[in-house]
């Protein structure tokens, strides 16, 4: 008998079809397996309540308390102009705090009856302020009785789970659902091998069940946690580690430059010697070119670590090797910004085929959607016949049109912005699998890596080139301190009178119509009720105000390509002194004469992103100065999370900073790692060591039996994780 279908029964079958639905619309759960994996957030236990003095406003709460007292209060109104208007005041509390409960109308004679001083009950409702003190106005509650059977039996053991609920419904009608299909935990095929559970004494999968969804103990809770924690590392590794398998087996050519060929002849042209760090990376890289497997490797590294120049020497070798290497860069302002600077950095070895080109030189051409037709027609011919060595372009270079000679190696920057799909449509090109460089220009913390980019190997740039200098950051309270931002302004009329230039950077464009609908406030944003600054307003005010007599230009998304293009190039000959834009500036962009960076609304940036943008000043000799202005309060998360921008220019301890306060499921939100896990109890931040050890086991599973031919269970849940992504991939189109 196949065991799989008890936990694949729909929740329609067993619950019935209107707390089905809601469960399905609501929290995204269709299967009894779904259900017993929607675990508790936490646990109250009977003889200790919730702090109601910690209540959070405008939130859905659980609160285990007792009735204090009762008041049924008569009142007239227009419905009942007689008096006869009827309202129930309860008090409860839990020894930290007193909080009002009320019911009106017809509602308050059932709680009238069952809410007597004394009664020990579940209350759950959106906490609201009435006359200055919170209330729950007409809360559902559950009442604890010891006496009747079902409570006994459905509220057994001391710790009483609190689930992530809704509105429609409450954390105990799931605990009570949870309970209707807690037999079939029994069930549950587990996914890890006996021999790893049994070594590192966990629980088996149908008690890790049992335990979290109702445990007697505390320490049946952890026991149940760190088992559950082993599943979703291990699962995702074992993913990641076949994944890795599967590539190494793939056919590659070997790419070994030449002694005396184009990587001898740009090396010479340097005006400066590569650092320690890039000299190491690149040589990890030839070392996997020179494979006849293909390369898969990850390059991080601080904000201008030199990973371009690092990327730039390994395209070099390949086309030293005969083969052809291309760039993928996220948006066009980027690419042309490569193309630009590569060829800046080739000269005449990026001129093959032409006139006054060197010897050994090579042809390096751009692709991008918006090119004309006479550029994209002679760039295709170029990939094609292998007259083009080196392509720099965007998502365009996808497309079944384009065909290349022989693709040798393709270089990815800014992985997050590009699916696995992607990477392997650019990656079927070549003849035989093309070797992967990834650059991420984002640091990112080694578990992260390890889980989000498992599929790669990692290589990381953390010195700065010489000649780079340091960047001062301070946060400016426009709110508070008004005169800060006046002087903010004196301090770029000083860049540029010193000679140099400078960004401000908004939101938002501002030709945007304002959606209501996408006005959505988050708590902190309540504070303001204004929309982000946008580019077109800021440019406007500035050089009417603060900036007046300074050639101020904006730039922004929406611009058309050769209006973008011209205004970059304006601004890197020096003609503009203060470039306004959106965060189009925020990757690859290098002026090294810009000193000066004003970003505005900077707390509706997240870490990373301000340590990106902040990245683009302080390229050159003079010292970069970056002045983050927010209206939040002193005591804010958003100021707290500018203040750690400011105080430090480690990438890697930002990043670390930056998902200790996002929620894990951001980082695999924007991880196309292949399997993206929905993480439910792995934290990826604390859980370091469990990733690395799950990592380990993983790969020696994978190489003894590749095809987990006597794992069927793991199989299993391997496809269930796979085929989760595929779907999401679909849907996301």
């Amino acid at each position: 008998m196949d065991l799989v279908p008890a936990l694949d029964e729909p929740l329609k079958k067993v619950l019935g079809p209107p707390t089905a639905k809601v469960m399905a619309e609501h929290l995204g759960l269709h299967t009894v397996g779904d259900l017993l994996h929607h675990y508790p957030r936490r646990y109250e236990e009977r003889g200790q309540l919730t702090h109601l003095a910690d209540l959070p406003m405008d939130e859905h709460v659980t609160v285990v308390a007792q009735v204090a007292d009762a008041r049924l209060h008569t009142f007239a109104s227009a419905k009942a102009p007689r008096g006869k208007g009827q309202r129930l005041e309860v008090t409860i509390t839990d020894g930290s705090g007193r909080l009002q409960l009320v019911f009106f109308g017809n509602g308050v004679h059932k709680p009238h009856k069952d809410l007597l001083p004394g009664t020990r009950a579940m209350f759950a409702g959106k906490v609201s302020l009435f006359n200055r003190r919170l209330q729950l106005a007409h809360p559902a509650y559950e009442l604890l009785r010891a006496d009747s059977d079902e409570s006994v039996e459905t509220w057994a053991g001391a710790l009483i789970p609190i689930y992530p609920a809704t509105a429609k419904l409450e954390s105990w009608k799931i605990g009570k659902a949870i309970q209707t299909v807690l037999p079939s935990a029994q069930e549950a095929v587990d996914p890890l091998p006996d021999t790893l559970r049994e070594g590192r004494e966990l629980v088996s999968l149908p008690e890790a069940l049992l335990k979290i969804h109702r445990p007697h103990t505390k320490a049946d809770i952890a026991a149940a946690h760190t088992r559950l924690k082993w599943d979703e590392a291990f699962v995702l590794q074992v993913a990641l580690a076949r994944r890795r398998h599967a590539d190494a087996q793939l056919p590659a050519i070997a790419r070994r430059p030449g002694p005396d060929g184009l990587l001898t002849a740009f090396d010479a042209r340097l005006p400066f010697t590569l650092t320690e760090g890039q000299q190491k990376v690149s040589k990890e890289i030839f070392d996997d070119l020179a494979t006849e497997h293909p390369m898969h490797r990850l390059l991080q590294g601080e904000v201008g670590s030199g990973k371009t120049m690092v990327a730039l020497r390994a395209m070099l070798a390949v086309v030293d090797a005969g083969g052809q290497a291309a760039m993928l860069a996220p948006t066009e302002v980027l690419a042309q910004q490569h193309h630009r600077s590569v060829v800046e950095m080739m000269g005449e070895l990026a001129e093959g085929g032409m006139l006054g080109g060197a010897e050994d030189a090579t042809k390096v051409v751009l692709l991008t959607g918006s090119m004309g037709a006479a550029a994209r027609r002679q760039a295709l011919l170029d990939l094609v016949t292998g007259e083009a060595g080196i392509v720099i372009g965007t998502h365009a270079l996808i497309e079944d049109r384009v065909q290349f000679h022989d693709l040798g190696l393709v270089v990815v920057d800014e992985q997050h912005r590009f699916g696995v799909e992607q990477r392997d449509a650019l990656r079927g090109k070549g003849k035989q699998p093309p070797h992967l460089l990834v650059m991420t220009a984002t640091p990112i913390p080694r578990t992260v890596a390890m889980t989000v980019f498992g599929d790669l190997e990692t290589s990381v740039l953390d010195q700065l080139p010489a000649g780079r200098s340091p960047i001062a950051s301070h946060v400016v309270p426009a709110a508070d301190k008004p005169h800060f931002l006046a002087r903010a302004w004196e301090r770029v009329r000083e860049e540029v009178g010193n000679g140099h230039q400078a960004y401000v950077v908004c939101p938002r464009i501002g030709d945007e119509e304002d959606d209501p609908k996408k006005q959505k406030k988050s708590a902190e944003d309540e504070a303001e009720k204004r929309p982000p600054l946008a580019v077109l307003d800021v440019a406007d005010q500035l050089a009417k105000g603060p900036l007046q007599g300074l050639r101020v230009e904006v730039l922004h998304g929406r611009m058309h390509p050769d209006d973008k293009d011209a205004v970059m190039r304006r601004f890197a000959a020096g003609e503009t002194h203060v470039l306004v834009a959106t965060t189009v500036i925020e990757v690859g962009v290098n002026v090294p004469n810009a000193t000066a960076m004003v970003i505005m609304d900077a707390d509706r940036f997240g870490v990373s992103q301000l340590h990106q943008l902040r990245g683009r000043v302080g390229r050159g000799s003079a010292a970069g100065l970056c002045l983050l202005v927010t209206e939040m309060p002193e005591a804010s998360a958003a100021r707290q999370r500018l203040n750690a921008v400011a105080s430090t220019l480690d990438g890697f301890e930002l990043s670390r900073i930056d998902l200790e306060q996002r929620r894990e499921g951001d980082v695999l939100g924007q991880a196309q790692s292949g399997a993206r896990s929905s993480l439910r109890v792995l934290a990826v931040i604390e859980d370091e060591e469990v990733i690395a050890e799950a990592r380990q086991e993983a790969v020696t599973v994978v190489a003894a039996d590749p095809e987990l031919k006597r794992l069927p269970a793991l199989r299993t849940a391997l496809d269930a994780l796979l085929d989760e992504e595929r779907e999401q991939y679909l849907e996301k189109g």
